[in-house]
């Protein structure tokens, strides 16, 4: 499990959510709740695209910080891996 660094704004039209130590993790939403589980969605596919791409994933940094935000708090990731196999050729397929 990584541990990264959100944090939220409060604005009129709804909250802003960034994740500190992962650049480009960012999202809004209307209230809290749902900031919260949009950015958990937006750190994964972060995630998944810098893997995709060959990218190395940001290291945590639990010393950033955010002067201008309202709130800040962890924002865990659970790593999983799988493995796809396939014979080739596929005898099966024949």
């Amino acid at each position: 499990m990584l541990t990264y660094k959100a944090m939220y704004k409060f604005l009129k039209e709804g909250v802003h959510g960034e994740v500190l130590d992962f650049p480009g993790t960012i999202t809004f939403a209307e209230n809290l709740e749902k900031a919260r589980y949009s950015l958990a969605n937006a750190l994964v596919d972060m995630v998944q695209t810098n893997l995709m791409n060959g990218e190395p994933i940001p290291k945590p940094n639990s010393l950033l910080t955010d002067p201008e935000a309202d709130l800040e708090e962890p924002i865990h990731l659970i790593l999983t891996a799988a493995s796809r196999i396939r014979i080739v050729p596929d005898l099966a397929a024949s």
